[in-house]
């Protein structure tokens, strides 16, 4: 990004965390495709659009306690990653106590092209998945990842 793009990034946050409905919108426009991404790569397509609204209705309310603005787009990725890990977490229990399986044949985005690759990565933690996720695809460094990770 320009530094002309970061400062109205920054602005955008800063506004968004002051109340702003419409500078959060032009936020959640900016990050909604890459966080459903992401959220695929842990819990598969049935769950990620949901984990990512609960990400942002979070969001939404913690804004205002975000003390860097130029750690939005980490921050929010976090709390993807924690509203996945969880939403996973009671799928497991809900299937566990039903004794179904999990379909997890389905590729993330429903492309037949993609069905081998994630019927290999289902058998990967969720947390590998994620950090094979934000390097591979998101193309973040190491210390990147470990700071949506922790």
């Amino acid at each position: 990004m320009t530094p002309t793009t970061v400062d109205h990034r920054d602005a955008l946050v800063r506004a968004a965390a002051s109340g702003d409905r419409d500078s959060f919108g032009v936020l959640v426009e900016g990050c909604w495709n890459a966080l459903v991404r992401f959220a695929r790569s842990i819990v598969g397509d049935l769950e990620a659009e949901d984990a990512v609204q609960e990400t942002l209705l979070i969001a939404w309310d913690k804004l205002p306690q975000l003390d860097d603005p130029r750690r939005f787009d980490a921050w929010v990725r976090q709390i993807t990653f924690r509203r996945a890990l969880r939403r996973l977490g009671r799928w497991r229990r809900r299937a566990e106590r039903d004794g179904r399986q999990r379909h997890t044949d389905q590729a993330p985005g429903g492309q037949n092209a993609g069905i081998e690759v994630w019927s290999l990565l289902r058998h990967v933690a969720p947390r590998q998945r994620a950090v094979l996720h934000l390097t591979v695809v998101e193309g973040m460094t190491d210390s990147e990842v470990a700071t949506v990770i922790g």
